[in-house]
């Protein structure tokens, strides 16, 4: 079942039950990553319903090749420069690497995240094998994300950053890890990179949000890297991904395009559904 948590404090927020009401009525969920307060009131202005600081700025802010290095400092830090930018959006931030190796250092982190850094939800990757540290946080009151599919903290694992998901065995692991975060009291669930009928098909299964990024147009709302719908993304851009400001001309334009887009369900289109 889904989280109990209640909805946002402050009457206009976006909260959890906000989420679950949106997927009921099939009103597209619109998410992007945001790392400062100055992007957070351009997410704001374009009306994105959730804004995610993701260990994602390992790589488009420091210049790394993956999110390994990213510090839960550095998590904390961002995320609160994004709290002061933001007003209406819920405030997701990432766990990062060895964060939440146990579910007590993940509950000491969660708390670092939300108290200094102003989040409202924490998100981790993976699904059985942290449904214990999922049961912990959300009994205290803390929401979580999940994240299963393309895993970039496992990417070394995983062999690199590669469709997952792609043969019905693993098709089916994926089903089975996103019913055991959801029975363990997890809030929201991102899907990277698996085909767009599986992703589809958990999002129907499942009574709490699933927002896909790489998963198809069938998801209950999608999210991108903010760098990337800007197009200012240093290296390979994920071919999942485009940029709205080439057409747009300028950022709150681009960014009013891509919620546009995400609310029509005209993106992401065939063209930028792989699989």
């Amino acid at each position: 079942m889904p989280s109990q948590t209640p909805d946002a404090a402050v009457k206009g927020q976006i909260g959890v039950r906000t989420l679950i009401a949106m997927k009921r009525r099939r009103e597209p969920i619109v998410c992007l990553t945001c790392y400062d307060a100055s992007f957070a009131r351009f997410l704001e202005q374009a009306g994105v319903d959730v804004m995610l600081v993701g260990d994602s700025l390992g790589m488009v802010l420091q210049g790394h090749a993956t999110t390994l290095p990213v510090t839960l400092d550095q998590m904390v830090y961002h995320s609160a420069c994004v709290a002061r930018g933001r007003e209406r959006a819920l405030l997701v931030a990432d766990l990062p690497f060895l964060s939440y190796a146990s579910p007590d250092r993940a509950l000491d982190a969660a708390g670092r995240l939300m108290q200094e850094g102003g989040a409202q939800m924490v998100k981790l990757e993976g699904g059985e094998a942290v449904a214990e540290t999922v049961q912990l946080l959300t009994s205290q009151g803390i929401p979580v994300c999940g994240h299963l599919g393309l895993l970039p903290q496992s990417i070394h694992r995983l062999g690199g950053f590669r469709y997952q998901g792609r043969d019905q065995a693993a098709a089916e692991r994926i089903q089975q890890e996103a019913s055991a975060l959801q029975a363990a009291g997890a809030a929201l669930l991102v899907l990277e990179c698996v085909p767009a009928t599986l992703a589809q098909a958990i999002s129907e299964r499942l009574e709490i949000p699933v927002i896909g990024i790489g998963a198809g147009a069938g998801t209950d709302g999608q999210v991108l890297v903010l760098y990337d719908v800007l197009g200012v993304s240093a290296g390979r851009v994920p071919s999942f991904s485009k940029d709205f400001l080439a057409a747009a001309g300028s950022i709150g334009g681009a960014l009013a395009a891509y919620v546009r887009d995400v609310r029509s369900r005209s993106f992401p289109d065939a063209e930028h559904t792989p699989f």
